[in-house]
């Protein structure tokens, strides 16, 4: 037992000892070190933007207005690149179908069903397709709907 703590002391001392090697560095030309900073895909900045737009349509719909022009942007969600581990499955088709008509019924001025349900309907799909996935954002995402 004794000697197999002297292998965990060991083993830390040298990870400790190796840090920069685990790191993502580089260096340039000029000697500096240069950072392989996170990118996201092209989805996960769409969904970012969704989401911001979103916000904006729940403070319109709170403050008595009924959203007017559908953001088109939102009809990337059928073409922005996934991240790399990501591939499109016939789950996330399906979703991101019933998203676009949802999201457009917010729009809808002609709808018998009162837009506060119209838009909670469509955030309801967002929570439904991410239970599926990529479960981090569900928290955020319920942040959206109105009470």
């Amino acid at each position: 037992m004794k000697y197999l703590v002297y292998i965990f002391c060991f083993a830390f001392i040298f990870s400790c000892n190796s840090k920069e090697k685990n790191e993502n560095i580089e260096e340039n030309v000029a000697g500096k070190k240069v950072y392989d900073m996170y990118q996201p895909s092209e989805m996960a900045t769409l969904m970012n933007e969704m989401y911001a737009e979103n916000l904006k349509i729940k403070n319109e719909i709170l403050a008595g207005n009924t959203p007017e022009v559908f953001p088109t942007d939102f009809l990337k969600i059928n073409t922005a690149q996934l991240s790399d581990f990501k591939k499109r499955n016939a789950k996330f088709e399906a979703f991101s179908k019933l998203y676009i008509v949802a999201e457009q019924d917010v729009f809808n001025s002609e709808s018998a069903m009162p837009v506060k349900d119209r838009f909670n309907n469509a955030v309801g799909i967002c929570i439904s397709c991410h239970q599926t996935e990529c479960t981090g954002p569900i928290p955020r995402i319920k942040k959206l709907l109105i009470k």
